[in-house]
């Protein structure tokens, strides 16, 4: 099931944005540092009358649940602000996220205990010899 993630941010993309998510689909996006985004009830893709040619921008405080504006500029250089929803439910989502995903998470955190650990001591060898009996 997750490679329908993976295959996605693969593909480059940064940002979904759905009319609702699975809820394990919407973990594995964000575990490979996918952004979901949710449209507010009503709005659609059919309702903006997107058709797979505008770019698209993010803007807004990242935060779990935060209220997130999608900037859409059409081929004709006309600009539609979005409000949507970040499906980033939780701070560890957040976290993870930011990231860019869950093994750049794990790598963060690896080597972050790592570098508090502290130094190993070197190994004396005095008093090591063998005894003569």
């Amino acid at each position: 099931r997750d490679w329908a993630a993976k295959g996605v941010r693969l593909a480059g993309v940064e940002t979904v944005v759905a009319e609702g998510f699975e809820r394990i689909h919407r973990t594995n996006l964000i575990g490979m540092g996918v952004l979901p985004l949710e449209f507010a009830p009503g709005t659609n893709r059919h309702t903006l009358a997107l058709d797979g040619t505008e770019t698209y921008d993010v803007e807004g405080a990242l935060q779990a649940r935060a209220h997130l504006t999608l900037i859409v500029r059409r081929r004709n250089g006309e600009i539609t602000r979005v409000p949507m929803t970040c499906r980033l439910d939780t701070a560890d989502e957040v976290a993870v996220y930011a990231a860019g995903g869950v093994l750049q998470r794990f790598a963060q955190d690896f080597l972050a205990a790592r570098a508090a650990a502290p130094s190993p001591q070197p190994l004396s060898h005095e008093g090591r010899g063998a005894s003569a009996h």
